[in-house]
């Protein structure tokens, strides 16, 4: 594993929301959600977590609680994008070498998973890296809102820990047939030069049509290791959501 200098988790972040608005600094147990975020990138302990921010009270959020967070670009269409951008703020020398991108609607993640990503990238010869973890529930099979991640394990019955390449990510019911169904986790770790080729790429055809941002990797030769996990993390998108995470913090 690379040293800690050459890891650095980074957190996009912006109040621009339509089903949660100003939800980075919505309150859970007395603390923005963005600082819980910070928090949890903190206890991976893999060396500096910057919050990306598109606005100056997540920033402040962020400072206010000893941490560091860069301004970027409001305009940015993506996460990655933001993530690029913080990157070359803070590291204009090119030492980084992973870089790990945590949403900032995860504020109850195990920090475990986060050291995950970097696993992943180093099973490999993978230019990015990201997570699933088997679907339990039967209604996720055919939920659009759930992604499919169809990697290449080697057995019919994978287990946590085991490593494959991704083939393809879908909202749809994939692969067809008998045999479990991976829910994918939206954690990323990228090496620098794939985040750098990935995010000066335009929007592919199927990137466009499934509306995952991941497909443009594989289209254009990428490659992504998948990890598999045990669990899912409770993700924050809804005032629903919202009231559990702040139920579960207690």
């Amino acid at each position: 594993m690379p040293s800690e200098s050459r890891i650095v988790i980074i957190v996009p972040a912006r109040l621009a929301s339509e089903r949660l608005p100003n939800k980075p600094l919505a309150e859970i147990g007395g603390r923005p959600m963005i600082e819980h975020v910070w928090r949890r990138g903190m206890e991976a302990q893999l060396g500096d977590v910057v919050v990306a921010a598109a606005d100056q009270e997540i920033c402040d959020a962020i400072e206010g609680a000893s941490g560091r967070a860069v301004m970027t670009d409001p305009a940015h269409p993506s996460g990655s994008d933001r993530i690029f951008e913080a990157l070359q703020k803070i590291d204009p020398d090119r030492q980084t070498e992973f870089v790990i991108n945590l949403q900032g609607d995860l504020p109850l993640l195990d920090p475990q998973l986060i050291r995950a990503t970097v696993d992943v990238l180093n099973a490999g010869a993978y230019d990015m890296s990201t997570l699933a973890a088997p679907i339990e529930d039967e209604a996720e099979r055919t939920d659009p809102n759930v992604v499919k991640a169809v990697a290449a394990f080697p057995s019919t019955s994978p287990q946590t820990g085991e490593v494959a390449r991704a083939l393809y990510f879908s909202r749809a019911t994939v692969p067809y047939g008998e045999g479990p169904h991976f829910h994918h986790i939206g954690l990323y770790g990228y090496r620098r030069a794939a985040l750098e080729k990935f995010v000066g790429l335009p929007p592919s055809p199927l990137e466009q049509r499934e509306k995952l941002e991941q497909l443009r990797a594989l289209e254009n030769g990428l490659q992504i290791g998948v990890g598999l996990v045990d669990s899912i993390p409770f993700g924050v998108d809804t005032p629903a959501d919202l009231e559990k995470a702040r139920q579960l913090m207690k």
